[in-house]
């Protein structure tokens, strides 16, 4: 028995929403990476990049953004760069730690586990 593909898998469709491409200009957006709007979806924008910039008034992740619009990661991925080349969104990583100072010990977090056991 042959799986049928759902809308979302449809490749037709896919094609149509990335313009062909199947890959983004560059790396910046990989699954973990946060993303923001910069500005509302403009009139006549794909329904796609529109949703994307709705959901991400609050910061939310590529993975996330995927799921939500049933998309593979790839695709939603082409359609953030765009965003991003045309100034909608900004990119960011997720909790960006610099100063060592701030990341737990191993000690700490064995007290961590150590107390969690005893509750």
């Amino acid at each position: 028995m042959t799986r049928r593909l759902l809308d979302d898998e449809d490749p037709d469709r896919l094609y149509v929403v990335t313009g062909g491409r199947t890959r983004p200009a560059d790396d910046t957006f990989d699954p973990v990476t946060l993303v923001v709007a910069e500005g509302e979806p403009s009139p006549g924008m794909q329904s796609e990049p529109a949703v994307i910039l709705r959901l991400s008034r609050e910061p939310v992740s590529v993975v996330e953004l995927a799921a939500a619009l049933r998309l593979p990661v790839s695709v939603v991925r082409v359609l953030l760069d765009d965003l991003h080349a045309r100034g909608k969104i900004t990119a960011r990583p997720p909790s960006a730690r610099r100063d060592p100072a701030e990341v737990p010990t191993p000690d700490f977090l064995q007290q961590v586990l150590v107390g969690l056991r005893n509750i």
